[in-house]
């Protein structure tokens, strides 16, 4: 067991009544069986903590209040008795799935799927990450590259796992193209990653900064849809008929609507972005081929190494926007809903 002083600590929770986040103090976590004990150095906001406001989501928290967060990396102050393979100060990140079975066909998939129903989410179901000390199931963390950033590392648990998986899961060859309709906190690290897989990269946002920083990255062309009518035109000349794939991570209905546009015939949509509104699909175009369809997330804790390792080794970074006051939150989180910024939207904690 580590030592910690303080009994009590600040938290961002989102408050069920209210609909917005506000910040507590509440009592410092123990760690107990499967948990480690995390003293928290950076956690980032994913688009998906959103969906609470937006009641788009069947996770619904257990109390009015709920710790929220599911990106994070910290170091290690405490572990429950059960705990294999960590020692106190490793310095780590987990994914968003905690106490699940991990075992069973289900976890094989995603742990929400667990059969034995025990799973909780992190920010959802049971407390998260933006506070100065969180627990974890050891089951779904793993201990950091050595070196790694550990504030730029922050969204890499949830939006680079994701992002790393639906630009590999397109199974592409290297020199063929893939379109990246959303150039923010997921698509910026999508662009990276089909860059150093040795693919030919579109950037799509209508936001001019995420298709800047999509440009500075290594993008090969970025079309603003908002600005340019023809862009679709333009996309299969480019590309000699069409893109091979195209990942949306965008909350967008209209960019869901849109996206067939730049494929090739047979070509790949990935869908990874949550819109607020379900997806219209054309039966009658999946049934002749004209595109496929498929989907990653953030998965399970088999898909996480693979992942953390690959982006230290090929220096994929995100661009954490750094708060230091956990009383930005509300500030964060209504930046992220404009979509004018790129990267994401951390707070390091002291």
């Amino acid at each position: 067991m580590g030592s910690i002083i303080a009994e009590t600590m600040l938290a961002a929770q989102y408050n069920v009544e209210k609909n917005k986040i506000e910040v507590n103090r509440v009592p410092i976590p123990q760690a107990i069986d499967v948990e480690l004990l995390i003293k928290t150095t950076c956690a980032t906001l994913c688009h998906s903590d959103l969906m609470l406001f937006w009641g788009h989501t069947a996770e619904k928290p257990p109390t009015d209040t709920i710790t929220i967060g599911h990106e994070n990396t910290g170091v290690v102050v405490a572990m429950g008795k059960d705990v294999k393979g960590f020692k106190i100060g490793d310095k780590v990140g987990c994914l968003g799935c905690s106490y699940a079975c991990y075992e069973c066909e289900g976890c094989q998939v995603h742990n929400l799927f667990c059969e034995k129903g025990t799973q909780r989410l992190h920010g959802f179901q049971t407390a998260g990450h933006f506070a100065e000390y969180s627990t974890a199931d050891y089951r779904n963390a793993m201990v950091l590259p050595d070196g790694m950033d550990m504030v730029g590392g922050a969204p890499l648990f949830c939006a680079g796992v994701t992002a790393y998986h639906s630009i590999k899961g397109c199974d592409l060859q290297e020199g063929q193209w893939v379109a990246i309709i959303g150039c923010g906190g997921l698509g910026h690290l999508a662009i990276q990653y089909a860059k150093a897989m040795g693919l030919r990269v579109i950037g799509l946002d209508i936001s001019e900064a995420q298709l800047e920083s999509a440009r500075q990255l290594g993008a090969d062309a970025i079309f603003n849809p908002a600005r340019d009518p023809d862009y679709q035109r333009k996309i299969k000349e480019m590309t000699n008929g069409g893109c091979h794939a195209t990942a949306v991570y965008s909350a967008s209905n209209k960019a869901y609507q849109d996206a067939p546009a730049t494929l090739r015939i047979n070509g790949l949509l990935m869908i990874v972005g949550i819109p607020k509104e379900e997806l219209s699909i054309s039966a009658l175009d999946i049934l002749l081929g004209k595109y496929r369809i498929a989907g990653r997330s953030s998965g399970v804790p088999q898909n996480m190494p693979e992942a953390i390792h690959f982006s230290h080794k090929h220096n994929i970074k995100s661009h954490v926007n750094v708060f230091r006051d956990i009383n930005d939150i509300q500030r964060m989180a209504e930046l992220m809903e404009a979509g004018k910024t790129a990267g994401r939207f951390g707070i390091v904690f002291d």
